[in-house]
């Protein structure tokens, strides 16, 4: 039984790897917040406002990434079809 997925392994790869370097960045976000009784300066550190967003944000390409990118067999069997 052959089934044709939508997605091939390599897509699914490339996701797991946008979504794991996503939650890397959001969990170099967290840390302890500023409350009434105590500032707490480091939620303005290099890492909490730069780093962290920017890695998320490349996480979240390389996702698109996984899901745009076609299998090798699709792109070449979507030129032979143009050709004719």
């Amino acid at each position: 039984m052959n089934k044709d997925f939508a997605l091939s392994g390599k897509n699914l790869l490339w996701i797991g790897i946008g979504f794991l370097i996503v939650v890397i960045g959001f969990v170099l976000m967290m840390g302890a917040p500023s409350t009434e009784e105590a500032y707490n300066p480091d939620i303005f550190s290099t890492r909490r406002i730069v780093i962290a967003p920017t890695l998320a944000f490349i996480g979240f390409v390389v996702v698109m990434f996984g899901i745009l990118v076609r299998k090798p067999s699709q792109a070449n069997s979507e030129k032979d079809n143009s050709k004719a």
